[in-house]
């Protein structure tokens, strides 16, 4: 789903909000979330997930192309944890399709 599939949807979800107002709204929370991401906050949605920053140390790499060895520097990553609920709301959608083997 993109932003604006995001915001299109929840219009039609909320007919009296006009779509300037839940676009604004959208970019507004998505807006606060990099910036307390970007200062290495923890960010928590109850029942969503849970965001927070991952150091991963530097090591050797190797450049696929060519085999030649490659440093990574330090860095870090965002790490999400879905909650619970998201978890459980996942799971229960997917379908278990046996696999059939040809003998």
């Amino acid at each position: 789903m993109t932003k604006s599939e995001l915001i299109s949807l929840i219009a039609s979800k909320q007919p009296q909000l006009p779509q300037r107002n839940v676009e604004l709204a959208i970019y507004c929370i998505l807006e606060h979330l990099a910036d307390t991401a970007s200062k290495g906050e923890r960010i928590e949605i109850r029942g969503f997930g849970g965001f927070s920053m991952r150091n991963l140390h530097a090591r050797n790499g190797r450049n696929p192309k060519t085999g030649e060895s490659v440093n990574i520097l330090n860095r870090h990553a965002l790490h999400f944890k879905p909650g619970k609920d998201l978890r459980d709301r996942v799971n229960a959608s997917k379908l278990v399709i046996p696999i059939q083997y040809d003998v």
